[in-house]
């Protein structure tokens, strides 16, 4: 099998999909891993996968020049998983005329839509801890930033990395990374969600948290009973179903590649109020991220970085491997119940008697 880059070591931007003329890249997924698997008959041996994979090519990557923690105006804050400071400067780049590429849930995937619709970009708020499919999305921004627009490009350190090598990273190109610690397959969110008899493509609303609550939530109702956490969100939040490359990423570093990069102010030292309407943490890297943060109405507070560091390790390096992770790959295809009862077994058995309890009435839940 001749791949991209190296095997298994995938991110799955996707940007070598949209590079090949001949179409001769397929993206395979086995849950374990993604890879780019080249048809060699078709294959004209050009190069221009390998030019726009952030695994083969690194992209550039700078140090922070100016970091702060903060949140968004009331509104914009409460609807957010943390303080609602990418709403924000979504909002405020598409009122100064610009046009904004994001992540959002629609038909029951996960893809990536261009927009300079202040409505449209409702869609793009909230965590999402599933692997998305940027597929398309680099041409469409190439194309509006060779017409002269200014681009915002919201996404994952490697999905900037791609968005860069694209399009060649021109001065009307914009670019927020979100810290990262790791994606799973898309294919096994479909998986529990059948476990619970949903299907995804039904699905119009799906959330993965709440400020500090982590757990699914359909259309508002969580898929577990109150107070405890679901079997997927534990898997996620263990680190034990991201795609192999997670775990050696090469973007996981205090050195980042966007303009701003932003995340939870994890650890914060202001009040516990403010900390559970949720604080964003914002880097800046360069002058370009610095002004967009200076034009975007939003509190902002100084922040212990190191302090932010420890509770943001992904700032530093790949989130490590969980040591029962092939077991968890190896009964997976068994229901996660079945997964997670053989890599977390008192974890298992707790939640179960938990639930239990918490049905009777016998105690009150926690996430825990």
């Amino acid at each position: 099998m001749k791949t991209v880059c190296k095997e298994n070591m995938c991110a799955g931007c996707m940007a070598c999909i949209e590079k090949c003329k001949v179409n001769a890249i397929t993206m395979v997924d086995d849950l374990y891993a993604y890879n780019a698997v080249i048809d060699e008959k078709a294959c004209i041996g050009c190069g221009a996968c390998e030019r726009v994979c952030p695994n083969v090519f690194l992209a550039e990557k700078k140090p922070p020049i100016a970091w702060h923690q903060g949140w968004a105006r009331q509104e914009m804050r409460k609807n957010s998983s943390s303080g609602g400071v990418a709403s924000a400067i979504i909002k405020q780049f598409v009122k100064n005329g610009g046009y904004v590429a994001a992540c959002l849930f629609d038909k029951g995937e996960f893809v990536f839509q261009l927009t300079n619709d202040l409505n449209e970009t409702e869609m793009f708020a909230g965590s999402k801890y599933v692997k998305s499919n940027p597929v398309n999305i680099y041409g469409t921004v190439e194309e509006k930033l060779n017409a002269g627009e200014r681009v915002l490009f919201i996404g994952l350190p490697c999905q900037v990395a791609a968005v860069k090598k694209s399009t060649g990273n021109p001065g009307n190109l914009y670019t927020i990374d979100l810290i990262c610690h790791g994606t799973p397959s898309p294919k096994l969110l479909d998986m529990f969600l059948k476990e619970k008899r949903v299907d995804m493509k039904t699905i119009k609303k799906i959330s993965f948290r709440e400020k500090r609550s982590f757990g699914l939530r359909i259309r508002e109702k969580k898929l577990a009973p109150t107070g405890l956490r679901d079997m997927y969100t534990h898997a996620f939040l263990r680190g034990l179903d991201y795609t192999e490359n997670c775990y050696s990423c090469q973007y996981a570093r205090w050195n980042r590649v966007s303009d701003i990069t932003l995340g939870d102010s994890w650890g914060s030292e202001l009040e516990t109020e403010e900390q559970a309407k949720g604080i964003s943490l914002i880097l800046c890297q360069t002058a370009k991220g610095r002004e967009l943060v200076s034009r975007t109405e939003i509190t902002t507070k100084p922040v212990d970085i190191e302090k932010a560091i420890r509770s943001n390790q992904q700032l530093i390096r790949p989130t490590e491997m969980h040591k029962n992770r092939r077991v968890f790959f190896k009964y997976i295809d068994k229901g996660f119940h079945k997964a997670i009862k053989k890599c977390s077994p008192k974890f298992y058995y707790k939640k179960k008697l938990k639930a239990i309890l918490v049905t009777l009435r016998l105690m009150k839940g926690n996430e825990n």
